[in-house]
């Protein structure tokens, strides 16, 4: 990509404004990549000369798990901060806050997953320490925004069998109805009723990493559908085998269950 470095260049020069960014976009171009299952978000910056920060944010990533293989990928020729018209996820709302007001950008429409979507394109710009920090730490986000814990991972004595058995999730005691959501981007490989789930959604993740979500009212996504961190999934109820409203909620890697508070953020 001979273009990347002709940008780098103009970009030695560059002083931000808003006749100045348009100039910038129009040097730019969108390639696309295939995303193969041992790629990661730091390898492909590295390879391709662009920083991980305009890879993360053209393509509407939340975390270093964010990549898919078989997923298309954009490549912009040009180093920047792309930021959507409307944020899907916190990663998306800390880069818009922290560029409220800032002139030096200008508006791009560019296809994205299969639609064209609205970005402020800020030529140039990188992440702050701040949002490097949490996109390269950041872990799932908790599926509810307020809960109780009453069963959590581990043995215990089954509250239908009174036998003590392994409990391979979390139980989150909430109001009939308290919105569930996806805690990473992912696919929905499953979706419908089970007589112990209730009504129940997994969430195919990156790096073989799966969600499930028990026991819910009511599914407000579908199957196969694309989903990003925080979308509304569905809604707590207390279908299947429960004593109360409640999300039952697992954190599996390879089919294996580990416990979901190891890998949760707030």
């Amino acid at each position: 990509m001979s273009d990347v470095e002709a940008n780098r260049r103009r970009l030695a020069s560059y002083r931000p404004s808003e006749s100045a960014a348009a100039e910038m976009a129009g040097h730019l171009t969108i390639y696309q990549y295939t995303i193969n299952s041992s790629d990661d978000i730091l390898f492909l910056a590295a390879r391709t000369n662009v920083p991980y920060a305009a890879l993360v944010s053209l393509n509407r990533l939340s975390s270093p798990r964010s990549l898919i293989a078989g997923n298309i990928m954009l490549l912009p020729s040009c180093p920047g901060i792309f930021i959507p018209a409307e944020a899907e996820s916190d990663l998306e709302l800390i880069l818009g806050a922290a560029r409220e007001g800032s002139l030096g950008y200008t508006e791009l429409t560019i296809m994205l997953a299969g639609r064209p979507q609205i970005f402020r394109f800020f030529p140039g710009a990188d992440f702050t320490p701040t949002e490097r920090a949490y996109f390269l730490n950041s872990g799932f986000r908790f599926p509810l925004q307020n809960y109780r814990i009453t069963s959590p991972y581990g043995m215990r004595n089954d509250p239908f069998t009174g036998e003590r058995s392994m409990h391979q999730g979390i139980d989150f005691a909430a109001p009939e109805g308290t919105p569930v959501y996806a805690i990473a981007d992912g696919t929905v490989t499953a979706a419908g009723f089970d007589p112990v789930y209730g009504n129940y959604i997994i969430i195919s993740h990156s790096n073989n990493w799966t969600s499930l979500y028990g026991h819910l009212q009511i599914i407000v996504t579908a199957l196969r559908s694309e989903v990003k961190s925080g979308n509304l999934i569905g809604r707590v109820g207390s279908t299947g085998q429960s004593t109360g409203p409640h999300l039952h909620f697992e954190l599996r890697q390879d089919g294996r269950a580990f416990d979901p508070m190891g890998n949760l953020r707030h």
